[in-house]
């Protein structure tokens, strides 16, 4: 690992050599300190200006204007976009003011804004309307982008908003708002001493830069550029910093209002009438009638494309019905088709969204899985360990109706017979229901033909 960074580091160095070489060249063929000074020139002409106070004071002006802009763009942008994914009518009332942003230039705002504000503040703005309409339409972009299935089990579990927010929301945004951040700052710093050089405002990169055009002084306008790509690298460095750690930050799950404690003790009943659910006015089943009883777990009997998937989604309210209803139960888990995982997090993680606590997660676990297996990330696992990991949290949610959607699929006999005896061992006095092709080795007592 050590020697990796090692030539990584050699690397960098010799293609800097190279382009100080390229310059170095470039000056001398020119051979006109009016326009082109070496880079020994433009390093004497830096020490110079760093010896002097008013170097530091342009140097900082500029940095917390630009930061100042930046950060107001950034937290805007991100609190906006989160409300127009929320609420539809402020997207559309943000939509035109988006696209005036994009349309007009720069040098059109930087006039405005010097004519009515002047030019203390002039970078602030600059840099505010560079950054807010980059963050703002890829944020959105990536809340909707996150996976609906995923959004579908938060849903059932009824996951607390804070859990949506960090392993599902969070990884659909990732690529996002680092394209953004990355556009954004590089923009940033252009725009914002681009806006100095119009303003002149005091202490600032901008206003040297145009004393340095007025006298014809090259080398203090080669320093200064070396000074903005010196601030920019550094900015840039400390503000993907601190969304690394963002991002590898797993705060700890509350666990969701489910009835954790009495569920499997309480029994009641699932009254199902005149259900009936339709697709393109062609019914996938109908005239479903049925109560199910707690304590005593069910098998749909029906064959391969029959609706028993809708059935579920139905029962649990992501589907809603054309026909009929269902009653006497308020919290529902499902243990999906697709085993609906948060992939990029460990199995631990994983439960313990639906139960609020890591150690509680880690000794029901190991019960069903490996125990070197338990802080893998999921997307590492086999398919037949993820389905156990979706079977442990249908059954430990503590809902009061468990629907489980082929659990035994891609599990060996040994990991099925193991899944079984789990499964009778946790039902309990609640209602539990399996869609499966895969008979259970015991056979469980109702069957049910829809």
């Amino acid at each position: 690992m050590m020697q990796n960074k090692g030539k990584i580091y050699v690397k960098k160095f010799i293609i800097l050599l190279f382009w100080l070489g390229v310059w170095q060249i470039l000056a001398m063929g020119v051979d006109n300190v009016l326009l082109v000074v070496t880079p020994l020139q433009a390093l004497r002409a830096l020490f110079i200006q760093a010896g002097q106070a008013e170097f530091w004071r342009s140097a900082f002006g500029s940095m917390w204007r630009i930061a100042l802009g930046f950060l107001l763009g950034a937290v805007l942008a991100l609190f906006l976009a989160a409300v127009s994914y929320r609420y539809k009518i402020t997207e559309e009332v943000l939509r035109p003011f988006m696209v005036f942003c994009k349309a007009v230039p720069v040098a059109v705002f930087a006039v405005l804004i010097l004519i009515w504000w002047g030019s203390s503040m002039l970078a602030v703005a600059i840099c505010f309307l560079v950054v807010f309409p980059n963050i703002y339409l890829n944020t959105l972009e990536g809340l909707k982008s996150a996976d609906r299935g995923l959004l579908e089990m938060a849903e059932v579990f009824r996951l607390p908003y804070g859990t949506r927010f960090f392993y599902i929301y969070r990884p659909a945004l990732k690529p996002f708002l680092l394209s953004a951040f990355q556009l954004s700052l590089g923009m940033c710093w252009k725009s914002g001493v681009a806006a100095e050089v119009i303003g002149t405002p005091d202490h600032s990169i901008g206003g040297a830069l145009y004393l340095a055009k007025i006298y014809l002084d090259t080398a203090d306008l080669f320093a200064w550029t070396v000074v903005i790509v010196v601030l920019s690298v550094l900015f840039e460095k400390i503000i993907f910093y601190g969304i690394e750690v963002f991002f590898r930050w797993e705060p700890a799950c509350k666990r969701p209002p489910m009835p954790q404690k009495i569920a499997a003790r309480e029994r009641r009943t699932l009254c199902v009438w005149n259900l009936g659910k339709s697709f393109h006015d062609q019914w996938i089943f109908r005239h479903v009638d049925h109560e199910f009883l707690g304590g005593e777990p069910y098998v749909l009997d029906t064959p391969s494309g029959s609706g028993k998937t809708t059935f579920f989604r139905c029962l649990c309210g992501l589907e809603r019905p054309e026909e009929g209803g269902v009653s006497g139960i308020d919290t529902f888990s499902v243990q999906f088709q697709e085993d609906r995982l948060c992939e990029d997090y460990s199995v631990v993680k994983n439960l313990e969204m639906v139960l609020g606590d890591a150690a509680q997660a880690r000794e029901i676990l190991v019960q069903l899985l490996p125990e070197e297996a338990l802080e893998q990330p999921c997307r590492e696992l086999s398919g037949g360990m993820k389905r156990r990991v979706s079977l442990v949290r249908a059954m430990e949610a503590g809902a009061q109706c468990v629907l489980l959607d082929e659990p035994f699929t891609g599990l060996d006999e040994e990991n099925r017979k193991k899944a079984e005896a789990y499964i009778r061992q946790k039902a309990g006095e609640r209602i539990l229901m399996l869609a499966t092709h895969i008979r259970p080795a015991e056979e469980l007592p109702q069957t049910v033909r829809m």
